[in-house]
């Protein structure tokens, strides 16, 4: 594969937050042309199960493609992949949609809410939760405070403005 592709920041992140370190190692070793999986772990330095967890990943995301053949002599089926990136601009603009919605989600929810939390629980309730519980926490009995949430609010704002979505 070619490591120009790589080298664009949000790709680099995509593929890394889909297949790993170990995975973007098996990209950078990928050639243009088909290859089996048992030559890929020589080039990379893997086990074959990461290898093969990768090549699936990828495939369930229509950026790898595979033929097969049967061995006439053995039935034995071997693999030969290729990397097809003719869907990655498809896929990263649906994964960004997909974040995007998912940040305005949240923007509705914090913004449309008042929150009280424990500060000894990792603990959050909206503001009728917390008075069901009369303002106590119910894991310690102690006291809900009140939880601005501003910073939160302001986070998802400004990656909303980053990503030109804020409405």
């Amino acid at each position: 594969m070619k490591m120009e592709i790589l080298e664009n920041p949000v790709v680099c992140k995509y593929f890394k937050s889909l297949i790993g370190e170990d995975g973007l190692r098996v990209l950078e070793k990928m050639p243009e042309d088909e290859i089996t999986d048992d030559k890929i772990t020589e080039l990379v330095g893997l086990d074959l199960n990461t290898v093969r967890r990768t090549l699936y990943i990828l495939y369930e995301n229509r950026l790898m493609k595979y033929r097969r053949e049967k061995s006439e002599d053995s039935g034995w089926l071997t693999y030969y992949w290729k990397i097809e990136l003719n869907e990655l601009d498809r896929v990263i603009k649906d994964k960004i949609e997909k974040f995007k919605t998912i940040l305005k989600q949240r923007y509705k929810y914090e913004t449309e809410n008042v929150f009280y939390s424990c500060k000894y629980h990792s603990v959050r309730f909206v503001f009728d939760d917390a008075a069901e519980f009369s303002f106590k926490c119910p894991f310690c009995e102690e006291s809900l405070d009140y939880e601005d949430n501003t910073p939160v609010i302001e986070a998802i704002e400004k990656k909303l403005s980053e990503m030109g979505s804020f409405e």
